[in-house]
């Protein structure tokens, strides 16, 4: 198994849409998980345990950033890599990281289940909670080193133009977590009942058998990243490599941290609305996650694409890549609202009830907001052609600037005089703005000058 040749020599639109894809389909995968899991619990064990998931999932959601960043620096590093056809400084790259991130997971994840009840308690977890809280997130700490481990070879592969194999293998660790879920929770032949924890168990099961069959079909297939017995060194880290992956990587994962915070101030506001707005809102966020997820995976195709004709030097194809991915991002974006907009209702009736007094409000804020993702989309697949070439810190610059000092203060100023319209009003306002910054320096160029591996700055 090599490289994928098509991504440096290729047609570009056809490439991106069928490497795209597969990074679509296992994100909608891994939502569609989380959201299984969810429902198990909050309907048949309780609000408390719900609220326990809700707090747990905060934690992780912050620690996701690490692996993010660090999976995307991979991601840019391998495919520049290869795209020079330095196989070995791609396998120096894997090395590093598979190395790094061991450590890294192993320590995070001891260091989470000593202090799990302190930290959930710092977040002031409900009392009735943090009993189901802990006995859920010590147990998704033990899964956190195979999911991290999991994350990294698909942001490996990706580097190198398969999308494919790591869908396959997310299929495998869904169908497991999703049958296993009951199994656990309440109990079947010998399996005693483990209540929220049977749903941790089954999550930690379901990652472990996926990442071994992963790693085990790859040396079957002899995948030509693979490290060998006589190359084990290679997984003691490098320092320039590790240096690059954070320096490079943090900043691609500190975006989630803006991303987050800037949603949970958000939240505050709407708060103040009542519980109705609230709930609509709420609502609303779940379509929403759905509706960028086409942005988010023709982003991360992009990034991968870039990278590899940066260090091919084909500078001449990364225009084409642009303007292929906004396309894309468009298109299907743009399909995604339509179908909102057409069934604002019936959608949003699948989380509120049809006769749910918030629905009104919900299709409402929904008409205004869903808009914006298409300026997200073109954004973030722009994002994605400035990062792969090592240009790490603008993206992050204007998440930070539209999401905190524009986002927030356009709706906590005309809040007086538009109530719950300027909260609204704030995202498409900030997603104009982020996109027009972005064009703009887009257009002039100057992120060509950006630089991840020397060999190919």
């Amino acid at each position: 198994m090599k490289a994928n040749p098509s991504f440096v020599e290729g047609p570009i639109a056809r490439t991106l849409l069928m490497f795209a894809l597969p990074i679509l389909a296992t994100n909608i995968l891994q939502s569609l998980n989380a959201s299984v899991n969810v429902m198990w619990i909050g309907r048949f064990l309780g609000e408390a345990a719900f609220a326990a998931t809700a707090n747990a999932n905060l934690i992780l959601f912050f620690l996701l950033g690490v692996v993010f960043g660090i999976g995307m620096a991979t991601t840019i590093m391998v495919g520049q890599a290869l795209g020079a056809r330095d196989i070995a400084e791609a396998r120096r790259v894997v090395g590093t990281g598979l190395g790094f991130f061991v450590l890294l997971s192993v320590l995070v994840a001891t260091a989470g289940y000593i202090t799990t009840p302190t930290v959930l308690a710092a977040m002031g977890t409900p009392a009735d909670a943090q009993p189901y809280a802990i006995a859920y997130l010590r147990i998704i700490f033990l899964a956190l080193p195979s999911a991290y481990l999991s994350t990294l070879l698909a942001m490996v592969m990706r580097g190198a133009g398969d999308s494919r194999t790591p869908l396959l293998f997310m299929v495998v660790a869904v169908v497991l977590d999703i049958a296993l879920n009951p199994v656990f929770i309440f109990g079947i032949g010998p399996i005693p009942r483990m209540g929220i924890a049977g749903s941790a168990v089954a999550t930690l099961i379901a990652q472990v058998i996926s990442v071994v069959a992963l790693i085990a079909w790859l040396y079957r297939r002899k995948y030509f990243l693979c490290i060998q017995r006589h190359e084990l060194n290679l997984l003691i880290p490098d320092r320039a490599v590790l240096r690059t992956l954070i320096f490079k990587g943090m900043p691609m994962g500190a975006q989630l941290i803006v991303i987050s915070s800037s949603a949970i101030i958000m939240m505050s506001l709407v708060n103040h609305h009542g519980s109705q707005t609230t709930a609509a809102y709420g609502a609303a966020v779940q379509l929403w996650n759905y509706i960028q997820m086409p942005a988010i995976a023709v982003g991360t195709a992009v990034s991968a694409m870039v990278a590899q004709n940066v260090g091919a030097r084909r500078w001449d194809r990364i225009p084409g890549i642009g303007r292929a991915g906004v396309l894309a991002s468009l298109g299907f974006t743009g399909a995604l609202v339509i179908i909102v907009c057409l069934f604002n209702r019936g959608a949003l009736s699948i989380f509120l009830g049809s006769d749910s007094t918030a629905i009104g409000i919900a299709q409402h804020l929904n008409l205004i907001v869903v808009w914006s993702y298409l300026m997200f989309g073109v954004t973030f697949v722009l994002f994605g052609v400035v990062r792969a070439t090592g240009a790490v810190m603008f993206p992050l610059c204007v998440l930070a600037l539209t999401m905190w000092f524009i986002r927030y203060p356009f709706a906590y100023l005309l809040g007086p005089s538009w109530g719950a319209d300027a909260i609204w009003w704030a995202f498409p306002a900030s997603s104009a703005i982020s996109v027009l910054i972005t064009v703009v320096y887009y257009r002039m160029g100057t992120w060509k000058n950006a630089s991840v591996l020397p060999a190919v700055a």
